[in-house]
């Protein structure tokens, strides 16, 4: 077998797994923030379960990889993409290196959006537009990014009025600690369905590459040594926790308190479930945010932090057209064959290395991730003070 075809296809698979890596400890804050800014659940602890159950919800389903091998880049009539492995890994490249720059940032960007970003992008770039199934992407990815938030958000206001008024604002005897033990049940949920949509898309990645390459007939879906990979990465980057993600989420967008925690996992894991049954790669950033701003407009003089909430659809917004730029840029200097794989994946490196070296020293760890004293704001910022250690 030539160098020429299996190096592009490990490279593929080994970037594949990091950027699954990644996806995990960027959206540990999905299913956890909430729980852990109420005190239901410990850091540490928190993240554990949560790990284990991305690694089951990855076994749960295979539509989410289906609709990544098969229903965002055009085929031919063979059912074989235009895309190249090299563009592959240069949109791959892309997405994770701005998974690492929101990270950084503390902004919960889409995962999702920075993966299909960087493909359409690189896809672009190295074939033309008519590489990429609009109606797909369309229908897929930009409609769900769209109207997920604001259904997530509509179920979690209307179940924390409901909450709210049942428990006569939360000061029925109890009421409180039994809300706190939901939330170990509320936030599991979203840890499963995490699992059963995100790690989704690095298998259908891999399994678009072995597709590309003759390695798998296409039309099939992922093989187990691919879902078991997928499901180990996400649930190892998990398991070192996204610590400065989790407070954005959790911290800043509301004061969240148990009854809202409850209703905003709740709202949040039965909207990514519903999707990951139907196919739909849904940003399960997205959702969990929206949930947490309706349960925050659901309870009466609740105040919603807008300043946080309008960073973070901006960053909503940037992030697939963003990803698609830096993916795209990654194609063309790939276009050089193994030469231009390998600039790709040393400059690619280089940020990488960067942007963990800024963030230990501007750290969020899980004993300061419900630090009141922390200006957040600042978190990733040039002369910001920040506690020690991003660490788990």
């Amino acid at each position: 077998m030539e160098l020429t075809v299996l190096v592009p296809v490990l490279l593929v698979v080994a970037l594949s797994i990091f950027f699954d890596f990644t996806n995990g400890f960027h959206d540990t804050a999905n299913a956890m923030a909430t729980s852990v800014a109420t005190g239901a659940l410990k850091p540490k602890v928190a993240v554990l379960i949560s790990a284990i159950l991305n690694l089951v919800g990855a076994f749960l389903s295979t539509a989410v990889a289906k609709t990544v091998s098969e229903g965002i880049l055009a085929q031919d009539d063979r059912g074989l993409p235009s895309i190249t492995v090299p563009m592959i890994f240069a949109g791959l490249m892309g997405a994770v290196v701005w998974n690492l720059l929101t990270w950084w940032l503390g902004l919960p960007s889409s995962s999702t959006h920075a993966l299909f970003g960087g493909l359409i992008g690189a896809a672009v770039i190295g074939v033309g537009v008519q590489a990429v199934e609009w109606g797909g992407v369309l229908s897929k990815i930009v409609l769900p990014a769209l109207l997920s938030p604001f259904i997530a958000g509509l179920i979690a206001l209307a179940a924390t009025f409901v909450v709210y008024r049942v428990t006569k604002m939360a000061t029925v005897a109890g009421s409180s600690t039994a809300f706190r033990h939901g939330q170990t049940v509320s936030a599991s949920l979203v840890s499963l369905a995490h699992g059963t949509n995100d790690a989704q898309k690095t298998m259908g990645v891999i399994t678009l590459t072995l597709i590309v390459a003759g390695f798998q007939e296409a039309g099939t879906g992922p093989q187990l040594w691919v879902i078991l990979s997928a499901g180990l990465a996400i649930a190892l980057g998990t398991y070192l926790g996204g610590w400065r993600i989790m407070r954005t989420v959790g911290k800043r967008i509301t004061d969240v308190k148990p009854p809202q925690g409850f209703a905003a996992e709740t709202s949040a894991a039965s909207t990514i479930l519903i999707s990951s049954t139907l196919g739909f790669p849904l940003s399960t950033t997205q959702v969990t945010s929206g949930a947490v701003i309706g349960s925050g407009l659901g309870k009466r003089l609740a105040s919603v932090h807008w300043n946080v909430v309008t960073r973070i659809a901006f960053g909503w917004v940037v992030t697939l057209p963003a990803a698609a730029i830096a993916g795209g840029l990654a194609a063309w200097a790939a276009s050089g064959g193994l030469v231009g794989l390998v600039i790709v994946l040393v400059l690619g490196l280089a940020v990488c290395v960067g942007l963990f070296v800024l963030a230990r020293r501007k750290p969020v760890s899980a004993d300061t991730v419900n630090d009141d004293s922390l200006d957040a704001d600042h978190v990733g910022r040039p002369g910001a003070r920040q506690p020690e250690g991003e660490r788990a």
